[in-house]
């Protein structure tokens, strides 16, 4: 056990160190999986990673938001933006996923920002932070169905100590559960992840999955929902994304 898990902390830096050396373009490498949690999220390297199939590519910040971003657009028919700098392998498997069934294929590592202020909820239910995550998916993904907030704020219905009780939550339907509404639903989970850092976002559940910007380093990793027969509460039917509190 110990030379097993030697040789695979000797992979790992490998890879770091070539990720490293291709100052964040395209790096194919094994797609490592264990304990539920995804591998290619290394701690250094560029921050972000898309499986490819047989191996993953290694992206930038910037070129994650742009690769969801256009892929996001492109599946619903939109301009999109130039991608002439992406491999083509990447928007693929971001508009389609993987081929198997639907599932993640990004990650990204982001770290919590500094000194964000505590925001009260406004008259939409949402705190100006929630509302700009809500106004930014509209601009890319358009109309959509949203809930777990309402005007005046929400106090049941959900979790205890749920972001929804602070307005910092919105949840986005894709119902009824099905492969096709699943890939969607995971189109907006990357971007929510690629655009975590700069819209300040905590949190992004979907489908069994649960994608923290405390624990970016691992990646997706499993979702224990309190009843695993309740679709709704293991978030199959929407994807759930929350913002930071700030003033802590």
């Amino acid at each position: 056990m110990r030379t097993r898990t030697g040789r695979k902390r000797r992979l790992l830096a490998l890879l770091g160190v070539l990720a490293l050396m291709c100052g964040g373009t395209v790096l194919t490498v094994p797609w490592l999986l264990g304990d539920g949690i995804d591998r290619t999220a290394l701690p250094w390297g560029p921050p972000c990673s898309v499986r490819t199939g047989d191996g993953a590519a290694f992206l930038s910040l910037d070129e994650a938001r742009l690769a969801t971003t256009a892929a996001a657009l492109q599946a619903r028919g939109a301009r999109a933006p130039d991608t002439s700098g992406i491999d083509p392998v990447v928007l693929e498997r971001l508009r389609e996923g993987p081929h198997d069934a639907a599932g993640p294929v990004l990650t990204c590592r982001a770290s919590v920002a500094d000194g964000l202020p505590r925001e009260e909820i406004t008259d939409s239910g949402l705190t100006p932070r929630a509302e700009e995550v809500r106004a930014a998916m509209a601009e890319v993904f358009g109309e959509q169905s949203l809930g777990g907030f309402a005007p005046g704020g929400v106090q049941d219905g959900h979790g205890e100590d749920s972001a929804h009780y602070d307005g910092r939550a919105v949840d986005i339907f894709y119902r009824p559960v099905s492969e096709q509404n699943r890939r969607e639903g995971w189109l907006l989970a990357h971007w929510l992840v690629a655009h975590a850092e700069e819209l300040h976002i905590a949190n992004v559940i979907f489908d069994d999955k649960i994608w923290s910007i405390r624990g970016s380093q691992g990646g997706w990793w499993d979702y224990h929902a309190p009843d695993p027969d309740n679709e709704i509460l293991r978030h199959l039917d929407h994807v759930h994304v929350d913002v930071q509190r700030g003033g802590d």
